[in-house]
């Protein structure tokens, strides 16, 4: 199964983001770190910054492929082989909604636009992969028939694009199954996330049969953003048992540097790599997790390059608080710790948000100095 990240390409085109130079090559630096096989760097044909920093990820020599995004146009295919590339996506619409509207074309011309790129390319010992963008809106048979044109034109795979994101799991699954059952080239499978099914969907397509997926760093892309990295990662091999060639414990940090460069900071509640992921409050689940976190945590935080936290809150309990307190080196008896949740649910109630620790000492102080039922000595214990 290889993952084909396309952060600096399709990633990038999410709007307000560009990177620099200097950016892209780290975040290629990074994603080649972290075992990424594949990488999308980005459309030459673009010019100015666009083209020198395709130029300089290649001058890297990362042990990842190196492959640029090209339509079925000359001027780009020279953009990209002015760069030195050799590895490269050349899409083109495929749905009659956008060969008509979009390129004002028809089915034949798409055909001959192949049929003209490709074979001087293979001549010169070009990895090509063909994008069919907006395939999940296509005539199934024109897909079909497309994908035997390339197959005789020794393509090296093919990417389905679900170009809208209009696909549910099922589909995507009978859709790649049915081109495996009478296509010999390898798949791609490429989502967008338009109905937050992305990732849900790049994992029904490899089901189906594909042995490629594009992902991007965070999910980011255009409108609501691709197939995430870290979540395909993840629910692949965990949930599926396929072992991936990525370095699962540098995911937070991969995440947190395309972040900031992309000026995005991660939704707390992000899958796999938000701050809130590995984060408990309610008494029940905390109670679990310090007895066993696999209760509540489908595997550990330092998988990913996270860790974890007790937060307390409005819906805490007696053995949360007696936990986060011994964290601080505070000692507390179950009397004096139910003494402090009705405080400290009170105060989360009226900041609607969990407490901090300074937050949290402070109401203990706060207890201290007004006495706990004329006995405090025998409620709490501080070492």
């Amino acid at each position: 199964m290889i993952l084909v990240d396309t952060t600096l390409r399709d990633g990038e085109q999410a709007p307000g983001i560009a990177f620099t130079i200097d950016e892209k090559v780290e975040i290629a630096q990074a994603l080649s770190a972290i075992g990424i096989r594949e990488i999308e760097a980005g459309t030459p044909v673009m010019g100015g910054d666009e083209l020198e920093a395709v130029k300089a990820i290649l001058g890297l020599k990362l042990p990842a492929k190196v492959f640029t995004w090209n339509r079925a146009l000359e001027k780009d295919i020279e953009a990209s082989l002015s760069c030195g590339v050799k590895n490269l996506y050349i899409s083109c619409p495929v749905s009659d909604l956008q060969i008509e509207k979009k390129l004002r074309k028809t089915k034949s011309w798409v055909k001959d636009r192949f049929a003209k790129l490709i074979p001087a390319l293979k001549k010169e010992g070009c990895y090509i992969a063909c994008g069919l963008e907006d395939a999940s809106m296509a005539d199934i048979s024109f897909v079909l028939e497309l994908s035997h044109i390339l197959d005789r034109l020794k393509v090296d795979r093919i990417r389905i694009c679900d170009t809208v994101g209009i696909l549910t799991p099922f589909k995507t699954f009978e859709l790649i199954a049915y081109l495996k059952r009478h296509v010999n080239i390898p798949l791609e499978i490429h989502t967008h996330n338009d109905f937050g099914m992305a990732t849900a969907n790049s994992l029904a397509g490899i089901k189906g049969g594909a042995e490629y997926a594009s992902v991007t760093v965070n999910g980011m892309g255009e409108r609501a953003g691709n197939a995430s990295l870290e979540e395909l990662v993840m629910a692949l091999e965990r949930l599926e048992g396929v072992k991936t060639s990525i370095d699962t414990k540098r995911l937070k940090q991969l995440s947190l540097l395309v972040a900031r460069f992309a000026g995005r900071p991660i939704h707390p509640a992000k899958p796999i790599v938000g701050d809130m992921t590995f984060s408990h409050e309610s008494g029940i689940h905390v109670d679990g997790v310090i007895k066993e976190p696999s209760c509540y945590e489908p595997f550990s935080p330092e998988t990913v390059g996270a860790s974890r936290q007790i937060l307390i809150g409005k819906h805490s309990g007696i053995n949360s608080i007696i936990y986060r307190f011994k964290v601080m080196n505070v000692f507390l008896s179950r009397e004096m710790a139910a003494e402090l949740l009705f405080n400290i649910r009170n105060m989360a109630e009226e900041k609607k948000r969990s407490l901090l620790d300074m937050e949290l000492m402070m109401l203990y102080h706060n207890l201290l100095e007004n006495g706990v039922r004329d006995r405090r000595e025998t409620l709490f214990h501080v070492p």
